[in-house]
């Protein structure tokens, strides 16, 4: 039953995902950004395809998974009963969203009973979509996809991303120069 349910479930986040993210780049292209807000610090953005792309994953969640919990960046926090609980951040990498770079997702996540079952991560920018089935692996668009074989270091690429706040950044940067 196991392998049914994840299937299930990482093919609905894998649909939503590209729902949504079809939606945002479309919306984006067609109007701009209009409404735009800090939430947590200056840098820490919220537009409003940020809200509609939570709101209709929202909704498709709940019309095939109506008892699931849902915990979504923008606000949504619904408790289930079912065990299964879905994280949705709706653009992720909103600031790049905001300034028109393509380095922006929708990512869908849930969990079974608390562990981490599957994923999808659909790139409007480039139309991928990555998911994953938690001990099957990853894939992008279909084919499966691997990690690097590199054993030096100095050979490997190395990509991080920082926090909102000043101060964690600061830890954060003194981290990766240690690097």
């Amino acid at each position: 039953m196991s392998g049914q349910l994840d299937r299930a479930l990482v093919d609905l986040a894998a649909r939503l995902a590209v729902d949504a993210g079809r939606m945002v780049r479309r919306g984006r292209a067609a109007r701009g950004i209009t409404d735009a807000s800090s939430k947590s610090s200056a840098t820490d953005v919220v537009t409003e395809f940020d809200r509609a792309s939570e709101q209709l994953v929202l909704r498709g969640i709940l019309a095939a998974r109506p008892s699931d919990g849902v915990v979504g960046e923008e606000g949504t926090g619904i408790v289930g009963t079912t065990g299964v609980d879905w994280v949705v951040d709706p653009i992720d990498g909103t600031t790049n969203f905001l300034y028109g770079l393509p380095g922006y997702a929708v990512s869908i996540a849930a969990t079974v009973d608390g562990l981490p079952r599957v994923g999808a991560v659909y790139v409007p920018a480039t139309d991928e979509l990555f998911t994953a089935i938690a001990g099957s692996g990853a894939h992008l668009d279909g084919v499966r996809i691997h990690c690097s074989d590199a054993s030096d270091l100095a050979a490997a690429l190395v990509a991080t991303g920082f926090s909102y706040h000043s101060t964690r950044r600061a830890d954060q940067a003194e981290r990766l120069a240690a690097l």
